[in-house]
């Protein structure tokens, strides 16, 4: 028997018993993921799926084809000047805008498509400059700055990677001060489609949720760690 079904079950059951609200989207990590087991876990209810890297998730999306319709396709990674406009071609949600820059960017290509292309700022929660993600310091300037500047950019929350090997209470620490920030944002701009708190990987989920992540980016907690395309 497949350990996937399994898997998504053991998450939905940690779901279910940690978290605070009714709701908590799971974004499936298919980095290096075979596109059988990518099939797999849509047929056991994931129906959305993060790719970081845009040169390796077009070949995907182009032989899976068909079997992606209705799944929602996240950008989790990176985002290189270069690469923007292809990544708003190819993806639903960014989670990674991480300054006016890239953001004005985003907003220029998605009006070339002629789409509303739906983001999340990332916040960087380290001290490690070569690590994206904006100070939570400046995450609402650049929030107020998209909303006011730039019509083809939806902000639809926030995004955090917690810091590399931290112990249990410093991932709490970190995951409640994003949550307290996109709760003050989300209290002040009262829009209702700010309403996404994307925070929690395969190590660190179940504090996230208990923390108030609405949304978990899952990679080897559903596939294991042995998948290759």
């Amino acid at each position: 028997m497949s350990y996937i079904p399994h898997n998504i079950q053991r998450i939905k059951n940690d779901i279910k018993t940690l978290s605070r609200i009714n709701n908590i989207t799971v974004v499936a990590v298919t980095k290096t993921v075979s596109s059988y087991d990518i099939l797999q876990s849509f047929a056991y209810g994931i129906t959305n799926i993060g790719e970081s890297k845009i040169q390796e998730a077009i070949p995907k999306f182009i032989q899976i084809g068909e079997h992606f319709k209705g799944i929602i396709k996240h950008f989790i990674g990176h985002i290189q000047s270069n690469k923007a406009k292809k990544i708003v071609e190819h993806f639903d949600l960014i989670q990674s805008v991480d300054s006016i820059t890239i953001a004005t960017l985003i907003d220029k290509y998605a009006k070339q498509y002629n789409k509303l292309q739906h983001c999340l700022i990332e916040v960087k929660m380290h001290n490690i400059e070569s690590r994206a993600g904006i100070s939570i310091n400046y995450v609402r300037h650049l929030y107020q700055y998209c909303l006011l500047k730039l019509p083809n950019i939806l902000i639809r929350g926030l995004m955090v990677i917690a810091p590399c090997n931290a112990i249990n209470s410093d991932l709490r620490k970190c995951f409640r001060q994003v949550y307290i920030e996109y709760d003050k944002i989300k209290k002040f701009f009262l829009h209702s489609e700010f309403n996404i708190l994307s925070m929690g990987m395969s190590s660190d989920y179940k504090i996230a949720i208990e923390e108030g992540a609405t949304m978990l980016r899952l990679g080897s907690a559903i596939f294991g760690n042995n998948n290759k395309k």
